[in-house]
């Protein structure tokens, strides 16, 4: 677990919201994730669509997560946003917009309550109409007249609004505003401003998919069985050198670097990147760390 964090800072805050917040010691994630009862492959699953945007799980993914964890996962990111980053994040606001006129403070603060309402009411909407839908689906009572499709095409991305707030702290505020309390908000927003955007991921491409799949069983089946055909073939395993090559991404060596220590070329090693990418779907060095740590191909370690 601790190499896991490791490889990716920013899922110091999943884990804080999740409450694993204990020293790991050396334990591994399944042991980990038994002590809080939560499913290591969803934890697992979770943690991949958070790291990486680039990464999409595939249907057989979605098969084997549980459900209720995710769920879990989701009501806990709505605390940790209500509770902790919106209360910070109004008083900090406040205090960089002091020295600006009324007029322009009043523009800009009423900006950001009217995107902490929607914020809120977006949680709400989830918490009161779709989590309980979900839990009735679980327990195998009617579906009523609501559906998943009606949360999906009403789904809003919560962190555009946020963007907007961010480009107005950095462009527009006088220079009267304190320069360092204005770097420090920025800070705050842009980090706040990823985790939301990741947090509307693990809805879309966990989330849904799962819903659909207990609301029609027998299409998600067909589906399923359709991506395992089309993966006889397009669906290849790292070889042996790719997997060479992705360790010695994953411990943050430069392409020439890599060429050097596997005595190959520049070209190669390129071309080798390449493939990783397009066999794995991840794109960035944090994102093929963490395929790397929960794949088994790095020893903890060796991990500086």
């Amino acid at each position: 677990m601790a190499a896991l964090i490791e490889a990716d800072c920013h899922l110091l805050s999943l884990l804080y919201r999740v409450g694993m917040t204990s020293s790991f010691g050396e334990r591994t994630i399944e042991e980990v994730c038994s002590e809080h009862g939560v499913d290591a492959g969803t934890f697992c699953l979770i943690c991949s669509v958070y790291s990486d945007q680039a990464f999409k799980p595939a249907v057989r993914d979605i098969a084997s997560a549980r459900l209720q964890d995710v769920i879990f996962y989701l009501q806990a990111s709505h605390k940790y946003y209500v509770d902790s980053a919106l209360s910070v994040f109004g008083p900090r606001l406040e205090e960089l917009l002091a020295p600006c006129r009324p007029q322009q403070q009043q523009a800009v603060w009423k900006f950001f309550t009217d995107y902490e309402q929607e914020l809120r009411a977006h949680f709400n909407f989830e918490e009161e109409k779709v989590f309980p839908y979900i839990q009735n689906l679980l327990q195998g009572h009617s579906r009523g007249n609501f559906s998943i499709m009606d949360f999906e095409e009403n789904h809003s991305n919560v962190d555009e609004k946020l963007g907007d707030l961010r480009n107005i702290i950095m462009k527009s505020l006088p220079a009267v505003c304190d320069g360092e309390k204005r770097i420090d908000l920025l800070d705050f927003i842009f980090h706040l401003q990823r985790d939301l955007a990741r947090h509307t991921c693990v809805e879309e491409d966990v989330l849904i998919p799962l819903v659909r799949r207990l609301e029609n069983p027998g299409n998600f089946r067909k589906v399923l069985a359709k991506e395992a055909e089309q993966e006889v073939y397009p669906r290849e395993e790292l070889s042996e050198r790719e997997k060479e090559i992705l360790v010695s991404v994953a411990h943050g060596l430069i392409n020439k670097e890599i060429a050097d220590k596997h005595n190959i070329s520049i070209h190669t090693v390129i071309s080798h990147r390449k493939n990783i990418t397009r066999k794995t779907g991840i794109k960035t060095v944090a994102g093929l760390t963490v395929y790397a740590i929960l794949n088994g191909l790095i020893d903890v370690n060796t991990l500086e």
